[in-house]
């Protein structure tokens, strides 16, 4: 693999550790700034909604510059962000900057899942995207904690800090290793889009319109239900723990770590069959996951069944998310500089949406209420894609 993939991986790493880390920063953030524990999560949702709006946006404007202006402009805007928002104390001019780093935090990934798929041939595409996507993991695995230590030992302000200076280093990378116009080894850049000339070039309206296409309408729906899944269970993973098992909070930290663990392991066991055997994984590992989710609801108060799903279902969510988004952008090949955006989009609405529903399952259903309703949404994905599965249109990845 290239090494830029893993400047990249790093970039997104810090990327993540942002995305993830608030949820353990709330409760100081709130007594530092004077707000309820309530209005400081807010600084999530905003986040949240950032990232949906920013891929899009930030593709669309960025697609004619070369990757390496739109890359390091993203990180310039998310490091300074975090600086600004490091030295507020004002939770209005906070909750801004969480909002701008995340239209930068899209952006960047929108452009780096099109670049990832560009620097390497078209059989090694969705390892490649594994790399990258394994940024996220390991901020669940490493990051989020440090994170929170950092937050527990010298403040919040030190865990945007230390996010903007390891996206500072990822910056400097960034600029020296990225070509201006990356191209993938043994391919022409006709084979890339299955355009002839500078991809840049092509139309916007030309590459909206492969949202047409039923194939990535479905891969990008499919994204949308197992992410969905998955953060409607992560987000609520604490109150599983504590309330659910009955284990103290101290453990909370452990659980998140042994999810992201699976989460690491899923993303890298789909990065070496995915580009081969993507279909089969899908078939095995989609209603496994449903399974996983099913039984975890019915043992939540088991802590040795917690033990065992959380890296398990940590596993399972990302091996079929990476998946999924590696089929994605196969499918969108006719929008080489605005497919990372549409599955960003799609990522990023499930992220929304799961946590949404999962608050609505743990009102009416208690502690197990997201587990079912992460069931649920992954469950539905599964009818979906045996649903529509003879009118699928093939794509590169098998």
């Amino acid at each position: 693999m290239p090494v830029l993939l893993y400047v990249l991986a790093v970039a997104v790493f810090a990327q993540g550790t942002s995305e993830f880390v608030l949820a353990g920063l709330v409760p100081g953030i709130s007594a530092d700034l004077g707000v309820s524990v309530a209005q400081a999560g807010y600084l999530t949702s905003g986040f949240a909604v950032g990232m949906v709006v920013g891929a899009p946006l930030t593709a669309a404007v960025g697609r004619r510059l070369p990757p390496r202006r739109t890359l390091s402009a993203c990180l310039a805007v998310f490091v300074l962000a975090h600086v600004s928002g490091a030295l507020t104390d004002s939770f209005g001019v906070l909750l801004g900057t969480r909002f701008v780093a995340a239209l930068a935090n899209a952006g960047f990934l929108a452009v780096a899942l099109s670049t990832a798929t560009l620097v390497v041939p078209a059989g090694r595409r969705a390892r490649a995207l594994s790399v990258l996507l394994g940024g996220t993991t390991l901020a669940l695995v490493a990051g989020v904690p440090a994170g929170a230590l950092l937050g527990e030992l010298w403040g919040w302000r030190s865990a945007l800090w230390a996010i903007a200076g390891l996206a500072t280093a990822a910056l400097v990378a960034v600029l020296r290793l990225t070509p201006d116009r990356p191209g993938r080894k043994g391919a022409t850049r006709s084979a890339l889009s299955g355009h002839t000339g500078d991809p840049s070039r092509l139309g916007l309206r030309a590459e909206l319109r492969t949202l047409r296409s039923p194939d990535l309408q479905r891969h990008l729906a499919l994204g949308v239900l197992v992410n969905g899944a998955t953060f409607c269970a992560f987000t609520y993973l604490a109150v599983v723990v504590t309330d659910g098992a009955g284990l103290g909070p101290s453990l909370v930290p452990v659980v998140l770590a042994l999810f992201g663990l699976g989460a690491f392991a899923g993303v890298s066991a789909a990065g070496r069959l995915a580009d081969s055997r993507g279909r089969l994984l899908l078939d095995v590992a989609g209603p496994t996951l449903v399974l996983g989710w099913i039984t975890w609801a019915a043992l939540a108060g088991n802590p040795a069944a917690l033990w065992v799903l959380a890296p398990v279902q940590g596993a399972l969510s990302f091996a079929v998310g990476s998946t999924l988004i590696a089929r994605a952008m196969a499918a969108a090949q006719g929008a080489p500089t605005m497919g990372g955006a549409f599955s960003t989009v799609a990522l990023n609405l499930g992220a929304v949406g799961g946590p949404l529903l999962g608050g609505v399952g743990l009102a009416a259903l208690g502690t197990a209420g997201p587990l079912v309703v992460g069931a649920a949404l992954a469950g539905a994905a599964v009818l979906l894609r045996l649903a529509t599965a003879r009118r699928r249109t093939t794509v590169p990845v098998a």
